[in-house]
């Protein structure tokens, strides 16, 4: 039995070498539809990776209340200057602190100017007072120096953690650790010395995007409450022409929940909260699990669309090969009339044909597998697309090619083995 199953085996092979041209073109569908599916599927996966990415380091316990200047806001018109204030108070703080629970930390966040210069090198970015408690609920990394320390607050030391954009601009020919940076204030700019660089925050796609949509690569932040003593409530932005006086007691602030299951409930009483302290919307809330939860399934309806679409060529693939073996069958009736006659049963004309359709298949999926891989990185070279080749998308176009070859080859290997061997021998 042994014997006849290798032979049947070796049979089926034979007759797949002796008409090479006919197997290749007969996977063709295969091959393509296995490469379709993984280069679209790596396609769908790197275009959700940046938006989880910047979900990630927003943090799925965090609550983040950013303030907004409303379309209509007070304004005191002092020559060129507008005095404008809205945003997050101290009262709305203390008012969470005291009324909600659950909460690990509430991390106040003050933008205090925009411009920072390092002898003749000169940036617009961000200078933000935080707490050293930012860089852990943030999940941003120190890649060399330190980050701010509670020392840095009590003392209201003139210390500073860069991002790597303002490393690479301000500090091109030099290390940044230790030197002293300026930041801008009317009249005169205040000096702060570098104690630490972050790790470049990667989004890819996107540069400009990071933690809530603001790019951290372009930061420099200080300890708040040197950031409050320095330079006061009150920050000026320049424009052409005209400038800005913005008075603004937080610019945002990230509350981190103890549990991820208690970040909806508490960010319903963080939205109560809000509503009763302002009579208008100068402030907007944002939960990163909720946004995390819709792209997973936004990715999942994306990743089953683009399947559907590239199994389909699959399908097609899997009809070519059941047309040609039927063809296959008619063309070798005699043959198979012969082999009867000679003893071979039923199950081993089936096994002979199917040998046949999952070879080309399973040929055809490793072929397609490896134009699928190298498609997706063709994309990300040429078009500058993020693409992501998973070790599932590969397994799974791989099995459907061996079951589409299996599924399509069963009906033209059962028709040849029922062939009457009989009128088989009489074929021409």
């Amino acid at each position: 039995m042994k014997f006849l199953s290798i032979e049947t085996f070796l049979l089926g092979l034979n007759n797949l070498r002796l008409h090479k041209l006919r197997s290749l073109l007969t996977s063709l569908g295969i091959i393509f539809g296995v490469a379709a599916v993984i280069c679209m599927l790596s396609i769908s996966e790197g275009a959700s990776a940046d938006e989880m990415r910047m979900i990630e380091l927003l943090g799925t316990k965090n609550i983040i209340v950013n303030s907004v200047k409303p379309p209509q806001t007070a304004q005191t018109s002092q020559g060129n200057t507008n005095l404008v204030e809205y945003g997050v108070t101290r009262a709305d703080v203390t008012r969470i602190q005291e009324t909600v629970s659950h909460i690990a930390h509430v991390v106040p966040l003050k933008t205090v100017a925009y411009k920072a210069s390092h002898g003749e090198n000169q940036a617009s970015l961000k200078v933000v007072g935080t707490t050293p408690a930012f860089f852990e609920v943030v999940n941003i990394k120190i890649a060399r120096g330190r980050a701010l320390t509670p020392l840095d607050i009590a003392e209201r030391t003139n210390a500073c953690v860069i991002g790597d954009e303002v490393r690479q601009e301000l500090f091109r020919f030099k290390d940044p650790l230790g030197e002293t940076l300026l930041v801008e204030r009317y009249p005169s700019a205040v000096p702060f010395t570098v104690v630490g660089i972050l790790e470049k925050v990667q989004t890819a796609g996107a540069p400009e995007r990071g933690v809530e949509e603001r790019n951290l690569n372009r930061e420099i932040f200080l300890p708040f409450d040197t950031a409050l003593s320095q330079f006061g409530e009150i920050t000026m932005k320049r424009g052409a022409g005209s400038r800005e006086m913005i008075k603004m007691q937080y610019s945002g602030l990230y509350i981190t929940v103890d549990t991820t299951e208690r970040v909806e409930p508490v960010s319903n009483m963080v939205k109560r909260v809000f509503a009763h302290g302002h009579d208008e919307l100068d402030y907007e809330i944002r939960i990163p699990l909720a946004r995390l939860k819709l792209a997973e399934r936004k990715k999942r309806n994306n990743q089953l669309t683009l399947g559907f679409i590239a199994g389909i060529s699959l399908l097609v693939g899997g009809i070519g090969i059941m047309n040609i073996m039927l063809a296959t069958v008619t063309e070798r009736t005699r043959e198979i009339g012969i082999r009867r006659a000679l003893g071979a049963r039923q199950r081993h004309i089936t096994v002979q044909f199917l040998v046949e359709t999952v070879v080309l298949s399973t040929a055809g999926g490793v072929v397609g597998a490896m134009l699928g891989i190298i498609g997706a990185h063709t994309v990300n070279h040429f078009a500058e697309w993020e693409t992501i080749v998973s070790g599932w998308s590969v397994v799974v176009s791989f099995g459907l090619s061996v079951l589409v070859g299996i599924f399509f080859g069963m009906y033209p290997a059962i028709s040849a083995a029922r062939l009457d061997p009989i009128e088989a021998l009489r074929h021409e």
